[in-house]
């Protein structure tokens, strides 16, 4: 297994234009049917964001009826604890987790998501959207980074980046989850715009991992207490750092 900073590297190392081919011959255009944005049966959404894209969204114009306006929001108007590891108890969920996801609605639906009368869909923060939402159906195969919910239903192999590659692992692999937008034609510009996208993402996440890994200190939080381990160190749920006595880490309303 590679290490991730091997992986680190060979995302570094990937090609737009390879990524952008890929993503050509699998082919893609959004047709706004909220597929993405929602939940499903008991299902949350859950969709990672990075600390950096929490705080953009804290600012963003956009407001739908579960977010309120930028003047009045805070960390967990846009983000919530990822609630996977974490343990439902008497007080609540209790435990450590490693990422935030984007907050949902009382419907279990991104917050930041809005349907037309006609089922239309569309994110009312789609400026400051987060890589994981600018990059969907896609993804990158390597160690260390985020797979969307559920099983690939294509993939293209990449040409391997290096004549030797120095670590002993094989090409990456983009991968398309289910998407009803698959196989329709995009343009060259629109893939490479993707492209750069998954690029960026798959660096971002390996960054994160690494980061979350060398600064992680066990918190044992008390019963009804969720604390979540970023890059930027151990945080209670409305962002504030462990430390700061201010925050309130319990997971009412997570």
């Amino acid at each position: 297994m590679q290490s991730l900073e091997e992986e680190l590297e060979r995302a570094r190392d990937l090609s737009v234009a390879a990524l952008a081919d890929a993503i050509e011959s699998i082919g893609f255009e959004c047709t706004r049917c909220g597929a993405c944005c929602t939940g499903h049966g008991e299902d949350e959404h859950t969709a990672t964001v990075f600390p950096d894209e929490v705080r953009d969204l804290e600012s963003t114009d956009g407001e739908s009826d579960a977010v309120p306006p930028a003047a009045d929001r805070g960390w967990r108007d846009v983000a919530r604890p990822m609630p996977y590891g974490l343990e439902e108890t008497d007080d609540g969920l209790s435990g450590e987790t490693f990422e935030w996801a984007l907050q949902t609605d009382g419907c279990g639906d991104c917050a930041f998501y809005e349907e037309s009368e006609d089922g239309t869909g569309a994110c009312v923060a789609h400026e400051d959207r987060p890589l994981i939402c600018r990059t969907y159906p896609f993804s990158v195969a390597l160690a260390g980074t985020s797979q969307p919910m559920g099983d690939p239903v294509d993939s293209v192999p990449l040409e391997p980046q290096r004549e030797t590659d120095e670590t002993g692992g094989e090409p990456g692999v983009v991968r398309a989850h289910e998407c009803e937008g698959l196989g329709r034609d995009i343009s060259r510009e629109d893939a490479e715009d993707l492209a750069s996208a998954l690029k960026e993402r798959a660096v971002r996440e390996l960054e994160e991992a690494i980061a979350v890994r060398d600064t992680y200190a066990p918190a044992d939080p008390d019963p009804g207490e969720v604390v979540v381990h970023d890059s930027e160190g151990a945080k209670r749920i409305d962002g504030r750092p462990l430390e700061d006595g201010h925050g309130n880490g319990t997971a009412d309303g997570a």
